[in-house]
């Protein structure tokens, strides 16, 4: 098996046990019946899937999911008060999104404590909504769509209203900067992403497991199962808040059909337009981007800088290398005077990855997209190996 570490800068099932408690009487977290979990099961647990045609999990209600749109979905908030761990022992609480038209895709949520998993039982009454809210009518124990941590407890921003790194869509995820700002994302995995003739798939992380640290840790531990048409696998996050965000990232994949383009560590990002490469009268803003350029540390430590653009049609770009270093997607300019604008594209974090091992030959592939606004991420970059991506590989 081919495992890929790298680090990032930035199974349990439940059987419902008696009728859900009303949202009035719910006072703390509900947790489903114990089960053994650990990183070395994950892997053969996907490993086995993998050998069998793609099963995509139930949604529930999906004519409900679909009501709760945007701006629905906007007015559900996770009850801090029941956050896991919001008493500890960790010094991060773990919070959680609510599904809807856009994130309709179940994910299990666990707490693992000693090598055993409980699930974390899905309640509408963990969350505060409007009493018309349509998620009032979807089944208990229904799932989540993803998760944050929030800031540290004994630290000095209030956690219960700031948050420091977020999973939510399919295998996306995303970490503040230095800075206090979101910006970019990354993925799990990326599969045929621009292959003409193909539809990219997007596989999903279905269920995520949270270690339980000891007291005053100040790293927290995640495993993940993914699964999609292509592909299944087994992740590992050891996730340290620091001035910025590091994370330790461990995953075993397994394919279940060929795959053209397997994107190993993508990063996606927005860029719109810059100050020298603007269309005349687009915007009154100077330029408008999560991210100005590709950067690659090579193999023979050739340090490369390769500015985005927002091309007429999609375009890819290979970087081959061998035995990588580094690569990134960076945001250098600095200057709000740059762009004019409160959501502070100046802040936006950079994402730079590198390897643990040696990912021998292959290449840094660049995706870039058109678009004409910046509410679409247009750009991708990911390590492709050199080596083809075939049904029954890992």
């Amino acid at each position: 098996m081919d495992r890929r570490s790298f680090l990032a800068g930035a199974l349990g099932t439940f059987a419902a046990s008696g009728a859900p408690l009303p949202a009035c009487a719910l006072e703390r977290l509900r947790f489903g019946p114990p089960a053994p979990v650990s990183f070395e099961a994950l892997k053969e647990r996907a490993k086995a899937m993998a050998r069998e045609p793609y099963q995509a999990a139930p949604r529930p209600s999906p004519e409900v999911l679909h009501e709760i749109d945007y701006d629905a979905h906007g007015r559900i908030r996770f009850k801090t008060d029941l956050a896991l761990w919001a008493d500890g022992p960790s010094r991060f609480p773990v919070t959680f999104f609510h599904m809807g038209r856009y994130f309709q895709s179940p994910v299990r949520m666990h707490v693992v404590d000693g090598g055993t998993a409980r699930e974390i039982v899905y309640d509408s009454g963990y969350f505060d909504m409007p009493a018309d809210s349509p998620a009032h009518r979807l089944p208990a124990n229904s799932g989540f769509a993803g998760f944050r941590f929030q800031e540290a407890r004994d630290g000095p921003l209030d956690w219960r209203k700031n948050d420091w790194v977020a999973f939510l869509g399919a295998s996306y995820f995303r970490a503040i900067g230095e800075l206090l700002q979101y910006g970019l994302s990354a993925r799990g995995v990326a599969i045929d992403t621009a292959v003409f003739g193909v539809t990219e798939d997007f596989p999903s992380f279905t269920h995520v497991y949270f270690e339980t640290p000891q007291a005053g840790t100040d790293a927290v531990e995640v495993l993940a199962l993914l699964d999609g048409p292509s592909v299944a696998g087994a992740f590992r996050f050891v996730i340290r808040r620091g001035k910025a965000v590091v994370m330790d990232i461990e995953k075993a994949l397994y394919l279940r059909r060929d795959v053209a383009r397997l994107g190993i560590a993508p990063l996606t990002s927005m860029y719109w337009y810059s100050e020298t490469a603007k269309p005349t009268a687009i915007d009154w803003r100077p330029e408008i981007h999560d991210s100005d350029g590709l950067s690659l540390w090579t193999g023979a430590g050739e340090r490369i800088w390769r500015p985005l653009n927002n091309p007429p049609r999609t375009t890819a770009s290979a970087f081959a290398d061998a035995h990588p270093r580094g690569f990134g997607l960076m945001q250098r300019d600095r200057l709000f005077d740059h762009y004019l604008d409160g959501v502070y594209y100046d802040r936006r974090p950079s994402l730079w990855v590198e390897p643990l091992s040696d990912w021998g030959a292959g290449s840094v592939q660049l995706i870039e997209i058109p678009t004409d606004d910046e509410i679409h991420d247009n750009i991708v970059a990911f390590w492709v190996p050199a080596e083809p991506a075939r049904a029954g590989g890992s």
